[in-house]
């Protein structure tokens, strides 16, 4: 009967092509204490939640807790640093959707979002959703349009803070309907929906995963998601494009990240097992957060590439839009 470590080696080498299974085995790393995940945002956000659910699966695997750790502050720039500058031993890793948006909007960046860091893996992406308070008198995105541009500076539009990709979309929606509109920014996905729901803003851009059950408990009325076709977690929202708003077309990605440094067996375990928890997870990922898990992120290099197109990608859409990093 194989031993514990055995099994342990055997389950975290699963899906790696023989060659770098062999050599996994050979050499695997194996946590001895418990591995903390950064969410660099307040809780109840899409990252909090994001985290949480392939977590316990996480730690099952590695045989030690996933410890959840939310550092909120500058729209997810104080978690993301203190990741950044942690030691690269394999204990302490990142989850953050604003990780490639953050050097869009966010001049003097303390750490370089690409060198900085090496991919674990991919949890999943994710659209964001136009929403408003239900006591404002908007049914439509096209009714709430009308009603920005009677009323100009007049409604707050809520964010995650400064740099999130909520903040990201919610520039794209004010360059698309050319209306000012006052930006207000809250420590995280959570806070900005409380915000919402109170009556504090009126609009916003929040995560599916942020926002979805108060969309469907009636605390939110959701005019648009933010993609090209209408998403199976909530069926009867328009897409931006059925919604009149074809332009604004915006989902969030969830990286997981460790230091740069972090040694490529260490990197090896930490990927095999956060990837088998997405897996395992996937229905409720997508039920509980409106997120869903795809493939082709199953090395380092291939989470990193895609990071560092989306840094390349959210920049050009701002700077076209006329945003300048602040």
């Amino acid at each position: 009967m194989a031993t514990r470590r055995q099994a342990l080696t055997l389950t975290l080498a699963a899906g790696l092509s023989p060659s770098v299974a062999r050599a996994q085995t050979a050499q695997a790393w194996r946590p001895e204490r418990p591995i903390r995940m950064i969410v660099p945002f307040a809780p109840g956000g899409s990252n909090d939640i994001v985290a949480r659910i392939i977590a316990e699966a996480a730690g099952q695997t590695f045989g030690q807790s996933v410890v959840i750790e939310n550092r909120a502050g500058a729209g997810s720039v104080v978690g993301s640093e203190h990741v950044a500058r942690s030691a690269p031993d394999g204990y302490t890793v990142l989850i953050n959707s604003s990780h490639a948006t953050v050097p869009a909007i966010v001049a003097r960046m303390p750490y370089n979002p690409v060198s900085d860091f090496v991919g674990v893996a991919m949890a999943g992406f994710s659209p964001h959703v136009l929403v408003v308070n239900p006591r404002l008198p908007a049914q439509t995105a096209q009714e709430l349009v009308a009603l920005l541009k009677a009323a100009p500076g007049r409604y707050n539009l809520a964010t995650a803070g400064l740099g999130s990709g909520v903040h990201l979309a919610g520039e794209l929606l004010r360059s698309i309907v050319q209306v000012p509109v006052e930006v207000v920014h809250y420590r995280g996905g959570g806070p900005s929906v409380a915000a919402l729901m109170a009556g504090e803003a009126q609009l916003g851009t929040p995560t599916m995963a942020s926002s979805i059950g108060q969309i469907r408990g009636g605390g939110l009325r959701a005019l648009a998601v933010l993609a090209q076709h209408r998403s199976p977690a909530l069926p009867d929202v328009p897409s931006a494009s059925e919604a009149g708003l074809p332009g604004l077309i915006h989902e969030e990605f969830f990286p997981i990240l460790a230091p740069a440094g972090t040694p490529a067996p260490v990197v090896a375990t930490l990927g095999a097992a956060f990837r088998g928890a997405i897996q395992q997870n996937t229905a409720k990922l997508n039920e509980m957060a409106g997120v869903a898990p795809r493939g082709g992120f199953e090395t380092s290099e291939q989470v990193m590439s895609f990071v560092r197109e989306g840094v390349e990608r959210y920049t050009a859409i701002l700077r076209a839009a006329g945003v300048q990093p602040e």
